[in-house]
C-alpha cells in the first residue's frame, strides 16, 4: 500500500504556464513545481521533456511525483515538446535532431534561472527515457545525471518498429497513436485565440509517421541517429537505467551496463511499461525515494552511498501458471556487481528430435510450415500491464510449431540473461522468418511463456545489409531471445518452440515458407545463474511514497478488452483490442477529455497477404461551450512486393468539420 504524502520538508509552489523561449522564436510551455524559497535559495532542477500534454494526458502521473521532488528541494520541470500540448511548432517525427537540440536549449535555459543552482538532471519513462539518453549524448554542460526508464539504446533492434529485422505490428500501432495525438489542440485557456491556427497547423504539417518508418526497413542512418549504442562514449554523465522484464525495452539495460563507462546503476523489476512506483503487476517499489538518493548524490553532492551498492538489482521471477493478466508476480530481488556477470555461466544443450538434451543425437532434418495464425497467444509486443495483455497457455501455439522439451528437471534451474539458439536450417523461399519461444512447462502440461525472439532470415548476417535466402541452402543462424530472470522449479520442463509466423506481433513473410531445421547440430544456450548468498544481504527497497492524486471526475467510465474470433467459413481470425479511457474531467482546469482506441488484426491460416491491421482513434476535448474532436483511421496490408497504407483524419469544432485529409501509400518491401 502506497503512502500518500500531503506535506513535504519544503512547501512548494506551482508555475503554469512557464514559457521557455528557443533561439528560433518558438516558445515551449512548461509546468514547474518549486520549493517556495527557491528564488532566495536556488535548487537543482529535474527535467521531464515529453510530447504528452502536461495539463491533461500526463497530469495525473505528474501529480504523483513532481511535487514529491519539489518538496524535497528540487525544481521539477515538465516541458511540452515542440508541437505538443501548448507549445508552438509542429512535431514531424520522434527523436529528431530538432527535438534533441531543443532539449539541450531547455537545459541551458533552466540552468540560468534564478531559482536554479545551474545543475540539471533529466528523467523520463518511455519517450522521456529515450531522449534523456539522447540529449545526454549531446553533453550539455548543465546536465549532470539522468534516470532513464523503459527506454532503449538501439532504435532499430530494440524499439517498437522492428525486432530481429521483422516488421512489428506495433510499428503501425505506435504510428496511429502519434497520428491521433498530433491532432490534439492546444488549450485556449493558455494560448488564447491562437489555438485554432496552431491546431490546424499541426494537423496539416505533422504527416503520417508510419510512412517515414516503412521507408527505412533496414538499419540505416535513420535508425542509427538517436541510438546511443552507436557510441556509448558520448555519454559522460552518470546514468540510472530502470525497467521491467515485462517491458519490451528491458534488453537495453544489460547493454547499457556493459557498454557505458560512466558511473551507472540499474534496476529491473517484474513490471511492464511504467515507472516502478506505479508498477503493474505488483510489487511496486519506492522509486521516488530511490531517485532522490540518485539526485542528491549527483546534483547536490550529498553522499547517499547509492554507488556503494551492486550495479544491478534484478527481479528473479518464480514460476507461475499461464494467465493473460496478473495482480502480482512472485519472486525475489537479486544483485550483480558487474555486467556481464562472472556468476552467470552459459550452459549449452542440443536440440534433438522433440528433445532438449545435454548430448547431441545424430543429425536429423525436421520441417515446419506454421499456420499464419500461430502467435495469437501473445497479442502485444508493447506490454502496458493492462487487462488480458499477457500470454496465454503456449500449448495453443505449440501445435503449429516445432517443439523441443527437456525431461523433468531434477533440480531447480535459474537463468539470468538472454537465451540463445544456434540453428542450422534451410528454407524453400528467399524470404522467411523464424520465431522462437522459451516456455516453462508444469507437470500438468500448462506452458507459460518465459521469453521469445524473432529473426528475419534475410537479416541473418546483418540488419544493415540484408540478403535473400537461396532456397534449399543450409545456413547457420543465431536467434537471441529477450533477456529474462526466471526460476524453473524441479519437476518442470523447458520447451523451445519454433514457428514460421508470429502474428499479430510481426508481419508475415511475403510467402508462406517451409523451414527445415537440422537437429543434433542445432543448440540452445541458457544463461544459468546459481543463487548467491549475497542476494539475501541486499538492503530492502523502500516502500512506495506518492504525492496526493490529482482531482478528477469520471463522466463516462472506460473499458479495456481483447477478443479473438475465428470465422469457420473463411478461416479468418481477428484479434480485437479496445482501449477506451472514457471521459474524465480535470477538475482544476475544468477540462473534459475523452479518448478511445480500437485495433483489429486479421489473418487467414495459409495466405500471408490476408494479414490486415486497422487502428481507429477518437479524441475529444470540451469546456464551457468549446468542443473539439478528432477521428483518425489507419489501415495497412501487404502484397508480396509492397506495404499498402490508407489513412484518414477528420477534425470537428462543435458539430462543424474543421479539417479533413486522407492518404494512400504504397511502399516497396525491402527484405521484410
Amino acid at each position: 500500500m502506497a503512502a500518500i504524502l500531503t506535506s513535504f520538508p519544503k512547501p512548494i509552489r506551482v508555475i503554469d504556464p512557464l514559457w521557455i523561449p528557443l533561439t528560433d522564436g518558438i516558445r515551449l510551455a512548461a509546468r514547474v513545481w518549486l520549493p517556495e524559497d527557491a528564488f532566495a535559495s536556488p535548487v537543482p532542477a529535474i527535467l521531464e521533456y515529453i510530447p504528452y500534454r502536461r495539463r491533461d494526458f500526463t497530469a495525473e502521473r505528474d501529480a504523483r511525483h513532481h511535487p514529491y521532488f519539489a518538496g524535497h528541494g528540487y525544481a521539477a520541470v515538465r516541458v511540452d515538446m515542440r508541437g505538443s500540448g501548448d507549445s508552438d511548432g509542429i512535431m514531424v517525427d520522434e527523436y529528431l535532431a530538432q527535438e534533441l537540440n531543443d532539449g539541450a536549449e531547455v537545459i541551458a535555459w533552466i540552468a540560468r534561472q534564478p531559482w536554479c543552482t545551474g545543475k540539471v538532471g533529466m528523467m523520463g519513462n518511455s519517450w522521456g527515457g529515450f531522449n534523456a539518453l539522447q540529449v545526454a549524448a549531446l553533453r550539455p554542460p548543465a546536465l549532470k545525471a539522468v534516470i532513464t526508464s523503459c527506454s532503449t539504446d538501439d532504435r532499430y533492434a530494440d524499439d517498437v518498429h522492428y525486432m530481429g529485422g521483422c516488421l512489428l505490428t506495433d510499428n503501425l500501432s505506435w504510428a496511429s497513436t502519434m497520428f491521433a495525438f498530433n491532432t490534439r489542440p492546444p488549450d485556449p485557456a493558455i494560448v488564447g485565440e491562437r489555438w485554432r491556427a496552431l491546431w490546424l497547423e499541426r494537423m496539416e504539417g505533422s504527416g503520417l509517421w508510419v510512412a517515414n518508418w516503412l521507408l527505412h526497413q533496414r538499419r540505416d542512418v535513420f535508425w542509427k541517429h538517436g541510438s546511443v549504442c552507436e557510441n556509448y562514449a558520448e555519454l559522460e554523465c552518470p546514468v540510472y537505467a530502470v525497467g521491467g522484464w515485462l517491458d519490451s525495452y528491458s534488453n537495453a539495460i544489460p547493454r547499457l551496463m556493459a557498454g557505458l563507462r560512466v558511473p551507472r546503476k540499474a534496476i529491473i523489476g517484474q513490471w511492464a511499461h511504467q515507472y516502478p512506483h506505479l508498477a503493474r503487476p505488483e510489487p511496486a517499489i519506492g522509486f521516488l525515494e530511490e531517485a532522490l538518493r540518485w539526485w542528491d548524490k549527483w546534483l547536490k553532492g550529498i553522499e547517499t552511498r547509492v554507488m556503494d551498492e551492486p550495479m544491478l538489482r534484478l527481479w528473479m521471477q518464480e514460476s507461475v501458471p499461464p494467465a493473460t493478466s496478473y495482480a502480482d508476480l512472485p519472486g525475489r530481488w537479486i544483485a550483480e556487481r558487474a555486467w556481464p556477470s562472472p556468476g552467470v555461466r552459459p550452459r549449452r544443450f542440443a536440440l534433438n528430435p522433440g528433445r532438449i538434451e545435454a548430448q547431441p543425437a545424430p543429425e536429423a532434418a525436421l520441417t515446419i510450415a506454421s499456420p499464419q495464425t500461430v502467435g495469437q497467444t501473445l497479442t502485444e509486443w508493447h506490454f502496458q500491464g493492462t487487462q488480458a495483455s499477457m500470454a496465454e497457455d503456449q500449448r495453443l501455439d505449440d501445435g503449429g510449431s516445432l517443439v523441443f522439451d527437456t525431461g523433468p528437471l531434477s533440480e531447480t534451474l535459474e537463468i539470468l540473461g538472454a537465451p540463445i539458439l544456434e540453428l542450422a536450417l534451410a528454407a524453400d523461399r528467399p524470404q522467411a522468418l523464424v520465431a522462437a519461444r522459451l516456455s516453462d512447462v508444469a507437470p500438468g502440461g500448462a506452458a507459460t511463456l518465459v521469453s521469445y525472439g524473432l529473426l528475419n532470415l534475410s537479416h541473418r548476417d546483418s540488419h544493415e545489409h540484408p540478403a535473400p535466402l537461396e532456397p534449399g541452402r543450409r545456413y547457420s543462424v543465431r536467434v537471441q531471445l529477450n533477456d529474462c530472470g526466471r526460476v524453473f522449479p524441479k519437476g518442470h520442463r523447458l520447451r523451445i518452440a519454433l514457428s514460421t509466423s508470429y502474428w499479430p506481433i510481426a508481419w508475415p513473410s511475403p510467402e508462406a515458407a517451409l523451414l527445415t531445421v537440422y537437429s543434433g547440430i542445432s543448440s540452445l544456450t541458457l544463461p544459468v545463474r546459481p543463487p548467491s548468498a549475497e542476494d539475501s544481504q541486499l538492503p530492502a527497497l523502500p516502500p512506495v511514497e506518492l504525492a496526493a492524486p490529482l482531482a478528477t471526475t469520471t463522466i463516462t467510465p472506460g473499458k479495456v478488452a481483447q477478443t479473438i474470433a475465428r470465422d469457420r467459413a473463411t478461416g479468418l481470425t481477428t484479434v480485437t483490442r479496445e482501449d477506451d479511457r472514457g471521459r474524465i474531467r480535470f477538475d482544476d482546469i475544468d477540462l473534459m477529455v475523452g479518448w478511445r482506441k480500437l485495433e483489429t488484426f486479421t489473418i487467414g491460416p495459409t495466405d500471408p497477404s490476408s494479414a490486415r491491421h486497422e487502428a481507429v482513434w477518437n479524441l475529444e476535448f470540451a469546456r464551457d461551450g468549446w468542443q473539439v474532436r478528432t477521428e483518425t483511421r489507419t489501415v495497412m496490408w501487404a502484397t508480396r512486393r509492397s506495404f499498402e497504407i490508407e489513412a484518414t483524419l477528420d477534425a470537428f469544432e462543435s458539430s462543424a468539420r474543421a479539417f479533413s485529409k486522407s492518404w494512400k501509400l504504397s511502399i516497396p518491401r525491402d527484405h521484410v
